[in-house]
């Protein structure tokens, strides 16, 4: 026998109001499903109807009115602008109807991209966000660069990834490891098992491609192009007092905005996850801290890969350098900034995609020390 507390009602009292709630608005759902249907034949009918009478209007004419039927210069002149405005009338219709069509397909897949690289909130545990991306496929938003930022009971934790080619080619790869590593971020405790779960992650997405794409042969033959995929990846982990850790798969090292534009570190990253397995120990970077004001800049190469009429790169240090003379850092000014330059320099879109993330620490409290400069190894498995 179930007994509910005083003031409280039981599981059978929630359910029946559950499903009296149901009954209440299931009537309502239902009568707006005639109305929807009406609305959608009707348009159906408006877009089929106006050629229709247009064709109509001009097969009238041409049979029944007597000037149709005259050879006079007046009258074939007369005929002439007749079906050249029906002409004029069925081409108008017909670019209304794809525009719209390809209006509505811009929006779901405007969505759809939204929900694999979705928008960052502008702040996350005292830091201060921006994310900018660029696709060098027309049309796209999304392409192979991928970027997170997600607040966990272990720190901010952050990933910015670029998988091998661009556009819509590289966005299954992009789920795939994004959908790791926000299960990861939160799961796992240290790092190096968030990045083991992503080498999971690319593994399984890897073979699963190669058995769609030869099913005959059960697994990526060695001269298979996704025996070549790759992609690159940088983990960082920032605890409540700024202290800055990292993983770095092939990625470039972000810049620190503190003055001037200097990256986080020189050291040789990891090899990108695809082509080699994971070392046993993985050596987790402590890159310092990220003090109150400062800001940290990641980027895809595709940032420092943009080259001019000439062939000259895009000097990306040279204008975050620019960027950050006049502290504080703004986030969404930098993204702009950048962005403009970028162009600016290309003179067109660039040949790759291009993703930046700037995170500004808000935070009021300072920590005790502060390592100047350098990062420092901490083996783990």
């Amino acid at each position: 026998m179930i007994r509910s507390k005083a003031g409280v009602p039981s599981r059978t009292r929630l359910r029946a109001r559950v499903r009296a709630r149901v009954r209440n608005r299931a009537p309502r759902a239902v009568a707006r499903l005639p109305r929807r249907a009406e609305g959608q034949r009707a348009g159906r009918a408006l877009s089929l109807g106006l050629p229709t009478i247009w064709g109509a209007f001009a097969i009238t004419y041409k049979l029944a009115c007597p000037l149709a039927q005259q050879d006079g210069m007046g009258a074939r002149i007369v005929s002439s602008a007749v079906f050249f405005a029906v002409g004029t009338g069925l081409i108008l219709h017909v670019r209304r109807a794809l525009l719209r069509e390809l209006r509505q397909i811009r929006e779901v897949a405007g969505a759809a991209q939204n929900v694999l690289l979705r928008p960052l909130p502008p702040r996350i545990e005292g830091l201060a966000l921006a994310a900018g991306r660029l696709s060098a496929s027309r049309g796209a938003s999304v392409g192979g660069d991928l970027y997170e930022v997600a607040a966990t009971d272990h720190g901010v934790r952050v990933i910015m990834g670029d998988v091998r080619g661009h556009g819509l080619g590289a966005l299954a790869t992009v789920a795939a490891v994004l959908g790791s590593f926000r299960e990861a971020a939160h799961d796992e405790a240290e790092l190096p098992q968030v990045l083991r779960r992503l080498e999971r992650a690319m593994g399984r997405h890897l073979r699963e491609r190669s058995r769609a794409e030869h099913p005959a042969s059960g697994g990526a033959a060695p001269d298979s192009p996704l025996a070549e995929e790759f992609v690159t990846v940088l983990l960082l982990e920032i605890d409540q007092d700024g202290e800055i850790s990292a993983l770095n798969c092939g990625h470039p090292w972000p810049h620190l905005l503190s003055g001037q534009a200097r990256p986080l570190t020189d050291r040789d990253p990891l090899p990108p996850l695809g082509p080699f397995p994971l070392p046993a120990e993985l050596n987790v970077l402590r890159c310092g801290r990220l003090l109150p004001g400062q800001a940290l800049v990641l980027h895809t190469d595709g940032m420092e890969d943009a080259r001019d009429a000439r062939g000259a790169f895009f000097p990306l240090r040279d204008e975050l350098t620019e960027a950050a003379r006049v502290p504080p850092v703004s986030p969404q000014s930098l993204i702009r900034s950048v962005y403009a330059e970028l162009l600016r320099h290309t003179g067109k879109s660039p040949s790759d995609d291009a993703a930046l993330l700037v995170l500004r620490n808000d935070r009021k409290r300072v920590p005790l020390q502060y390592p100047e400069s350098g990062c420092r190894a901490g083996t783990m498995s």
